[in-house]
């Protein structure tokens, strides 16, 4: 009799965890929903320095649906859905959704895109990328950081993405040409490296500037001749790249 008593306490508890896990899901889902709204809102306020109006339905699909929540340190993660950049270790920040989304609209991929990431971080950006990409690259010199991420995107199921530990200013050579590449922290200037990885009719986005100084998101082009053009997009802050550059 106590056996079966005991059963069908450990049945309602395993009840009660799965009813409060629904009802968490479905507040992150009310949440995000929020976010993508208040995306939309950042962007008809800078629509004068992007040049849009509205962000790619896809973009914005992909916001609505990646679980910021599951990329923050468990520490903030009731702050997850604020269009704010948060802290996650390390001196490292996840970037603001509002940047994250318009990077990755201004990278113009599709289904069939190679996309290098400079920069994994959490793995936030990665996780938005690898639902519009066919394959993500991600290079993140912090060993902790690349590794934390590493296991996040495979326990979420993001089987494109691969991660590497490594100096991203130098970029991933064994897997160029990139339909696109995206850097997540500041540099001084655009890296040669990337831009010889970057494909013909590939586009690059990249912050740009000092750490002390004003920064501005940059979008690289390279032309089907090979030629190069860039254009400052907004001013931004990123934390610096690092390396042996």
């Amino acid at each position: 009799m106590h056996t079966r008593f005991s059963t069908v306490l450990s049945g309602l508890a395993v009840l009660c965890l799965c009813l409060t896990n629904a009802v968490a899901n479905q507040d992150f889902d009310a949440q995000r929903r929020t976010l993508v709204k208040e995306i939309e809102a950042d962007v008809t306020e800078t629509s004068l320095y992007i040049g849009r109006t509205r962000l790619n339905d896809r973009v914005l699909a992909a916001m609505a649906e990646v679980p910021r929540h599951e990329f923050v340190p468990k520490n903030v993660r009731e702050q997850a859905y604020l269009n704010r950049p948060l802290p996650i270790g390390y001196s490292q920040t996840i970037s603001q959704p509002y940047i994250v989304a318009l990077m990755t609209d201004l990278l113009d991929v599709d289904a069939s895109s190679r996309v290098l990431e400079v920069g994994t971080g959490s793995g936030y950006q990665a996780a938005i990328l690898a639902r519009l990409c066919r394959s993500v690259f991600s290079i993140e010199i912090i060993e902790p950081l690349g590794k934390r991420a590493k296991g996040t995107l495979k326990t979420l199921g993001y089987g494109n993405v691969e991660v590497r530990i490594g100096d991203g200013y130098y970029g991933w050579q064994e897997h160029a040409p990139y339909d696109a590449i995206v850097v997540t922290a500041a540099a001084n200037h655009v890296p040669p490296p990337l831009v010889r990885q970057l494909k013909p009719g590939g586009r690059m986005i990249i912050p740009v500037g000092g750490r002390f100084a004003v920064q501005h998101l940059v979008l690289v082009r390279k032309n089907q001749h090979g030629e190069v053009t860039s254009k400052q997009i907004l001013p931004v802050r990123f934390v610096p790249l690092t390396g042996g550059h």
